[in-house]
């Protein structure tokens, strides 16, 4: 049985990206283990997190601060990637691939937002 928020494409999306992140840190330096890698994977986790949370409450307003939280935990993930980029710890197509995902769900984050402020 599926929850109502796992048909949400902007949670899958995010799903997406936490298992991206998770694969990809583990090929980091050790020495990251409890700086770059655990705050990634936190970050990266409370994305889909919150959309999820969010759809559980009752009000649509809460739904929305809950989108909003996840969008500042996107927006984390993506200053986090932008640091490992300098720190070369991925490739540039692993960078570029992990900021396209970035954006795709900032683009659906957005919508959802705008689609639930209309509802209100």
């Amino acid at each position: 049985m599926e929850f109502y928020f796992e048909k949400l494409k902007v949670w899958q999306e995010g799903m997406n990206l936490v298992e991206r992140i998770y694969k990809l840190t583990g090929k980091f330096p050790k020495k990251e283990q409890f700086g770059l890698i655990a705050q990634l994977r936190r970050a990266a986790i409370s994305i889909p997190s919150n959309i999820a949370e969010g759809q559980g409450r009752y009000h649509r307003k809460e739904f929305i601060q809950f989108l909003y939280n996840a969008r500042g935990s996107l927006y984390e993930v993506i200053t986090q990637i932008k640091v490992v980029e300098r720190l070369e710890y991925l490739t540039k197509r692993e960078t570029e691939e992990l900021l396209q995902q970035c954006r795709l769900i900032e683009s659906k984050l957005g919508g959802l937002i705008n689609s639930m402020k209309e509802r209100i």
